[in-house]
């Protein structure tokens, strides 16, 4: 089985259009999502912009869901084994199992 495909979408200003970034695995797009984030709070922090209400998330590419396209789907990522839907805390817990 091959490694999947993931991304990481943001929202800068909710609501409003994503942007994505594509990610090699799921540690990479934790920080990547922690670095959008504490962007957005030192450009409010510093007055670059008045106010902010970001989203973001990890997606992963779906071959078999083919509601976007004949080839598959972009869908949220979780863990299957423990159905964990944050990529920080999946590896937080994949941390404390070790």
């Amino acid at each position: 089985m091959g490694m999947k495909k993931l991304r990481v979408w943001w929202i800068p200003q909710v609501p409003g259009k994503p942007f994505y970034v594509d990610v090699g695995t799921i540690s990479e797009g934790a920080k990547i999502l922690d670095v959008l984030g504490y962007y957005d709070q030192f450009q409010l922090d510093n007055n670059i912009k008045p106010d902010y209400c970001n989203a973001g998330g990890l997606m992963e590419f779906d071959p078999s869901d083919n509601t976007d396209s004949e080839d598959g789907s972009w869908t949220d990522w979780y863990d299957e084994e423990t159905g964990i839907d944050d990529p920080r805390k999946f590896l937080e817990e994949k941390r404390m199992n070790y």
